[in-house]
């Protein structure tokens, strides 16, 4: 039996070795990453400066053309995420803040979003292999349940989440492969398809009364002098349940309604996201009610 107990005990410590090395050696990997993913470009960067940041979910991503504010001499990068909730939104913002980027305004996407304030498991954990090198990643989990988990067991991070931070993205970070994601300043377009989804309902959706990530946005953007300019972007005329942005609107007057702006279904890839020609008469009318001058 005592032996059994060694031997256990030293398989145990090996094991725990091996794990505090690899943890170590995949968060090198991520800290020299900055061209496969927005959440890695900002982390790993210098100070910057913008005009214009855009916040969001896809409904931002795929909708504000970053190169129209940039003809407009607004230096502009969109870093909507696509599956993102405003959890990620803000975290985004925050790690921006302690970056040192200095923002004159910050443009968010909140509509859908609102109805809830929880993470987006796929996008949240690529802010992960940071947290230990982080404060404000830190400071963001702590709130949640597997906290504990992720920030004090070594590895037990790239383990939950191999599909997004495991040996196939850092192999591709050594790699030095890239994606799509930085394109286009950070907005990525999208084309007609004729099996598009034009059908949706969202009946039984409602904003939160306070979403706690909103607030923190919009606390931020406060503390940081940033002009915060908060929309509702369209969606498809086939949509069932389009009172949800009156119900926005009330619990959240300050936020501009542009859901009709563009409504025919050929401007649409989706119902819920805009072709890149639908995109650019939305961004053209952002540009004429925000940016005038």
């Amino acid at each position: 039996m005592k032996r059994f107990l060694i031997y256990t005990t030293k398989i145990l410590i090996v094991t725990a070795l091996i794990a505090v090395v690899l943890d170590g050696l995949y968060t090198k990997v991520f800290l020299q990453s900055k061209n496969r993913g927005k959440i890695e470009n900002v982390f790993n960067s210098e100070p910057q400066r913008y005009d214009v940041v855009i916040l969001g979910s896809s409904r931002a991503n795929n909708h504000f053309v970053s190169m129209m504010f940039e003809d407009k001499g607004l230096k502009t990068f969109n870093y909507g995420m696509s599956g993102g909730h405003l959890f990620e939104a803000s975290l985004m913002l925050k790690l921006m803040i302690e970056r040192k980027y200095t923002i004159k305004n910050v443009i968010l996407e909140a509509d859908l979003n609102l109805s809830n304030d929880k993470e987006s498991e796929g996008v949240s954990a690529k802010f992960l292999p940071f947290i230990h090198n982080s404060e404000v990643i830190k400071n963001h989990f702590a709130s949640q349940e597997n906290f504990k988990e992720l920030y004090y067991i070594p590895f037990y991070r790239y383990i939950k989440y191999d599909a997004k931070i495991g040996f196939r993205e850092t192999y591709k970070i050594v790699t030095n492969q890239t994606t799509n994601a930085l394109d286009n300043l950070g907005f990525y377009p999208l084309k007609k398809y004729k099996n598009g989804n034009m059908k949706n309902n969202i009946v039984n959706l409602n904003p939160l009364p306070h979403n706690k990530y909103y607030e923190e946005i919009k606390s931020i953007c406060k503390a940081n002098n940033i002009n915060f300019i908060v929309v509702m972007t369209p969606m498809c005329e086939n949509v069932v349940g389009m009172d949800y942005f009156d119900k926005v609107k009330k619990g959240y007057p300050e936020i501009h309604n542009y859901e009709n702006v563009v409504v025919e279904n050929k401007y649409f890839s989706s119902c819920g996201h805009m072709t890149d020609i639908g995109a650019k008469m939305f961004t053209a009318r952002i540009l004429k009610d925000f940016f005038k001058k």
